[in-house]
C-alpha cells in the first residue's frame, strides 16, 4: 500500500517543512542561558533597590527618633529655672577639714559618665571612631554626660534628668528620661538628689526610656555674651575675664574635653548647647548581636565593631535658648 505525502507550494512535503522550523538543542539552551542571565540581573536590582529602600526607611526612622528626642530635651531645657537657693553641693573644705554642705536647690547639672566601676561593676569609656575619610589616626570621640533641669509648673517643682546607661549590652546605649515633681513650698532639692540616687543605683525601672543606640550625649552651658562655660574650678588658671564668669556656678576639672558644672541660687545657663549622636538600627542590631552580659567597652568584639562605624552614626546639634535667665547672675 502506498503512503500518500502532502506537498507543498514548492513540492516539499509538509512533514519536512515542519522540521526545518523547529528549534535546535543548541537554540534552546542559548535562550535558556540569556533568560536566566536576565532573571539574575532583575534579581540583583530588585535586591539593590530593596536594600536602598531599607537603608532609607532605617535612616528616616533613626532621623525621626533623634529629632523627637531633641525636641523633648530642648522642652526640658526651656523649661529650666533659677531656685533663688544655695547650693547644697559640697563646695570646698573648710578649716577643721570638713566638708561644707549647703542647702537648697540645685538649677542645672551636667557631668561625664565616670569612669569609676558602678554597681553593676562595669566601667565607662568614651567610645572613639576613626573617620574614613580623615587623615590616618584621625577619631572622634563620642562621650556620655547625664544632666539635671530644675524647672516649675505653676505651684509644682519639676525635676527632669537624662542618662544614657553605658553597661548593657542589650538594649545598647539606651537613654533613660527621669521626672519628678514637688510643692513650690518644698525644698527642690529633694528632686536633684532623687535623681543622683536613681542613676547611682541604676534603677532604670523608676525613668522613661526614650531610644537605644545613643553614643554621644553633651550639654554646654553659655552665659549671656555667648561665652562656652569652662573656666571657674580652682585646679586651672582662669582665659576668661572675671566679668564673664557668672556667680554661683561651680565647675569641675576637665575630663575627655568637656568640664562639669552645678548651677544654683539665681545662676542658669543664657543658652544650652546640646549634642546626639545616634547608631543607626542595623548597626545596634549587629552590635547587640556580639554583646555579652557587660559594658560594650569590656567586650572586645562589639568594642571594636561599634570602633568602625562611625559613617553609621547620625548627628545632632541645637542650641536652646533660655528664657528664665536673671541678668543679675552674670557681672
Amino acid at each position: 500500500m502506498m503512503t500518500q505525502r502532502t506537498l507543498t507550494g514548492n513540492g516539499r512535503s509538509v512533514a519536512a517543512s515542519r522540521a526545518q522550523r523547529a528549534f535546535s538543542m543548541v537554540e534552546l539552551l542559548v535562550a535558556m542561558t540569556l533568560l536566566s542571565l536576565i532573571v539574575l540581573v532583575l534579581m540583583a536590582v530588585f535586591s539593590s533597590t530593596q536594600r536602598a529602600f531599607r537603608a532609607s526607611v532605617t535612616q528616616t526612622d533613626v532621623l525621626e527618633g533623634g529629632r523627637s528626642t531633641m525636641e523633648l530635651i530642648a522642652a526640658d531645657l526651656r523649661g529650666m529655672v533659677p531656685s533663688y537657693g544655695v547650693s547644697n553641693f559640697v563646695s570646698a573644705n573648710n578649716v577643721s577639714g570638713n566638708h561644707v554642705y549647703y542647702y537648697g536647690g540645685v538649677n542645672f547639672m551636667a557631668t561625664n559618665n565616670s569612669p569609676a566601676p558602678t554597681p553593676a561593676g562595669n566601667d565607662y569609656w568614651p567610645l572613639a571612631q576613626s573617620l574614613p575619610a580623615a587623615e590616618r589616626g584621625v577619631e572622634r570621640t563620642n562621650l556620655l554626660q547625664y544632666f539635671f533641669i530644675l524647672g516649675r509648673v505653676n505651684t509644682k517643682w519639676t525635676g527632669t534628668g537624662y542618662y544614657v546607661d553605658c553597661s548593657s549590652a542589650n538594649p545598647l546605649y539606651p537613654l533613660y528620661r527621669f521626672y519628678a515633681e514637688t510643692n513650690i513650698d518644698a525644698n527642690p532639692v529633694t528632686l536633684y538628689w532623687n535623681f543622683m540616687h536613681t542613676v547611682s543605683y541604676s534603677q532604670w525601672t523608676n525613668m522613661s526610656h526614650v531610644m537605644d543606640g545613643v553614643t554621644h550625649l553633651v550639654v554646654r552651658a553659655y552665659d549671656k555674651n555667648g561665652y562656652w562655660l569652662t573656666n571657674g574650678y580652682p585646679q586651672v588658671a582662669s582665659t576668661q575675664p572675671a566679668a564673664k564668669r557668672p556667680l554661683n556656678v561651680w565647675f569641675s576639672p576637665p575630663e575627655w574635653g568637656e568640664v562639669g558644672y552645678l548651677f544654683y541660687s539665681n545662676a542658669v545657663p543664657s543658652a544650652v548647647e546640646l549634642q546626639l549622636g545616634v547608631l543607626e538600627d542595623r548597626t545596634i542590631q549587629r552590635a547587640e548581636s556580639l554583646g555579652a552580659n557587660e559594658a560594650p567597652s569590656l567586650n572586645t568584639p562589639q568594642w571594636k565593631y561599634l570602633q568602625a562605624q562611625s559613617g553609621h552614626v547620625q548627628l545632632f546639634r541645637q542650641r536652646v535658648t533660655i528664657p528664665n535667665l536673671d541678668p543679675t547672675a552674670y557681672p
